[in-house]
């Protein structure tokens, strides 16, 4: 099954149709710190491999970076761990402060 990409827009419909879904967020402590969308986990994409025991394979995974590019590469990883459902937030965190939620900080 593709990655699929998801639009900050797209991610927010989701969230309000209560899909279960699981955001993860792969940046680093320092930015997790800083920005963050409600209800994701922290994982640096460093220390996936050692949490892969948190997700269940048909679990849908929303990975979650600073503009896609690290996130994307979690999918990536995932997919070839045997996860099937991997959502990729295309633009990041900055995409979903422009178009989503204007409270969370750009940096």
């Amino acid at each position: 099954m593709p990655i699929t990409q998801w639009t900050p827009l797209q991610l927010q419909q989701a969230l309000q149709d209560n899909q279960a879904l699981l955001l993860v967020d792969v940046r680093e402590d320092n930015e997790y710190a800083y920005a963050s969308i409600a209800g994701s986990i922290h994982i640096p994409l460093r220390q996936l491999p050692q949490h892969l025991e948190r997700f269940e394979a048909e679990q849908a995974l929303v990975l979650i970076c600073h503009h896609g590019v690290r996130s994307q590469q979690a999918c990536q990883f995932l997919q070839h761990s045997g996860f099937t459902h991997l959502y990729n937030l295309q633009g990041g965190i900055d995409a979903w402060s422009v178009a989503c939620d204007s409270t969370v900080p750009r940096y």
